[in-house]
């Protein structure tokens, strides 16, 4: 879904002409539809109720309620760094933030599943997964733009982490996916909208809408993976969240170059044997490795 939102939301951008006005449209959008959906779902409602009170009571902390923030600035870094800094730098450094970010999240327990081992297994996975993207993109790096733009997609990157761990714990309070999502969505969308009104004011605003309606679904892809991933978090872990996302990229990324290729980017040996690395990457961290002659009681 992530590869599937890139390419609507970059497009969308590119004929807005304004990555900053198409971040709004995306995560505003998002906003809309889980509005409606509070209205009609009750356990929705509820779990509004159910975080008040844990903040309240200090069983949830506040910054809990601000994972979105972090969305708001993976899509802006999109829209500010990947052009300079090429597509294929761009990508390495948030997959590297991403990687990071899983381990110190499990590490410090900050998910709803609590404190989880770094087991060698989980070390190698990651670590596969890193080179399974940048043999991926290898074909199209190149040295342009400053490297000290690599920090913005590379905290961005950590910041993926941080959200879905965020948001795990407010699911779990809530009890609802659709209450975590909303506060996801609203959070980034008012900074968001706080950060396109300032850039708005230092250089203009001009807005042309284009007609195509698949360039407005980047909000409700959104949504899904983002309820997607609330629920899935507290079993999985950070970390092996973040490894089966960066597979399922490269695995839809194949897809979209198969079935819908862009130009001057046909389907290369690199992409294949990346995803087919990708999923072997999550395959191992995901098997706890025991040392020769361990037997369990």
């Amino acid at each position: 879904m992530y590869a599937v939102q890139s390419r609507v939301n970059g497009e969308l951008g590119h004929q807005i002409g304004d990555g900053f006005i198409a971040a709004v449209i995306s995560f505003g959008s998002g906003l809309v539809i889980l509005s409606l959906g509070l209205t009609v779902f009750r356990r929705g409602r509820r779990g509004l109720q159910l975080v008040a009170r844990a903040v309240s009571a200090k069983h949830l902390s506040w910054w809990h309620l601000f994972g979105g923030l972090a969305g708001a600035l993976f899509v802006l870094s999109q829209g500010l760094v990947a052009a300079p800094l090429g597509i294929a730098l761009f990508t390495v450094a948030v997959v590297a933030g991403q990687t990071v970010s899983g381990v110190l999240m499990d590490r410090f327990g900050i998910g709803p599943g609590g404190r989880r081992p770094l087991h060698a297994s989980k070390i190698v996975g990651a670590a596969l997964a890193l080179i399974a993207v940048a043999f991926t993109v290898s074909g199209e790096l190149r040295g342009s733009g400053a490297l000290w733009l690599l920090a913005l997609p590379l905290v961005a990157g950590i910041g993926q982490g941080w959200q879905q761990a965020v948001n795990g714990q407010v699911r779990v309070t809530a009890q609802s996916a659709l209450t975590a999502t909303f506060l996801n969505f609203l959070t980034g969308t008012i900074a968001l909208v706080f950060a396109a009104l300032v850039h708005s004011l230092l250089v203009g605003f001009a807005l042309d809408l284009p007609e195509n309606p698949w360039l407005y679904t980047g909000g409700l892809i959104g949504c899904v993976f983002i309820a997607g991933a609330a629920v899935v978090v507290r079993t999985t872990g950070v970390l092996m969240l973040g490894l089966c996302i960066v597979a399922g990229q490269l695995v839809c990324a194949l897809a979209l170059d198969l079935l819908a290729p862009t130009a001057g980017h046909p389907l290369g040996v690199t992409t294949i044997v990346g995803t087919a690395l990708a999923l072997v990457a999550v395959v191992i961290a995901a098997v706890r490795w025991r040392r020769p002659g361990h037997v369990r009681a």
